[in-house]
């Protein structure tokens, strides 16, 4: 919203009742108020108007949606022709040798922080099966061109434990 020129109205949307109290208070904070709207809503089932977005995106929250295809209908949906989605979301390593660090890390290391940290083990053991049970690179980026979208791309960062997915709807 700060770095958009002219000023861009967004739209946040979450499940989580909470997470949209932090939005609306991180906007109030930089002066975006008048700029920025927020609505709990079920990504597989969006309260907007089709064809009323020029940009969709998703950071680390579409692994958790129950039915990925059909939020990523409803992405689709509420875009205007010419419009993109980006997704940033934890993925599958593709450096040889890596995937070994990362497992142990994921397995022993991030639940034992989370123990240490929070005094629970659990919520990280979830995050880390979360993360292992979304598709990989390319069936997630078929789901996108089944979804509607064209021009489907991906470009992994950290080695593949993070990927940017792209889509745009001609």
């Amino acid at each position: 919203a700060e770095a958009s020129s002219p000023p861009a109205e967004i739209t946040i949307l979450d499940i989580n009742a909470s997470m949209l109290d932090v939005a609306r208070a991180r906007a109030k904070e930089r002066a975006l108020s008048d700029r920025i709207r927020t609505a709990e809503a079920h990504a597989e089932r969006l309260p907007l108007e089709s064809g009323s977005f020029d940009a969709a995106t998703s950071a680390f929250g579409l692994r958790n949606v129950p039915d990925l295809p059909a939020a990523l209908r409803e992405a689709h949906r509420v875009l205007r022709p010419g419009s993109r989605l980006a997704v940033l979301e934890f993925s599958h390593v593709d450096v040889a040798g890596l995937h070994r660090l990362y497992d142990l890390y994921s397995f022993k290391i991030i639940p034992e922080l989370g123990r240490a940290v929070v005094g629970e083990a659990e919520p990280y053991r979830y995050l880390v099966e979360s993360i292992r049970r979304f598709p990989n690179q390319e069936r997630f980026a078929a789901m996108l061109r089944t979804a509607g979208f064209e021009r489907v791309t991906y470009r992994n960062l950290s080695g593949g434990i993070v990927a940017i997915h792209s889509g745009w709807k001609l």
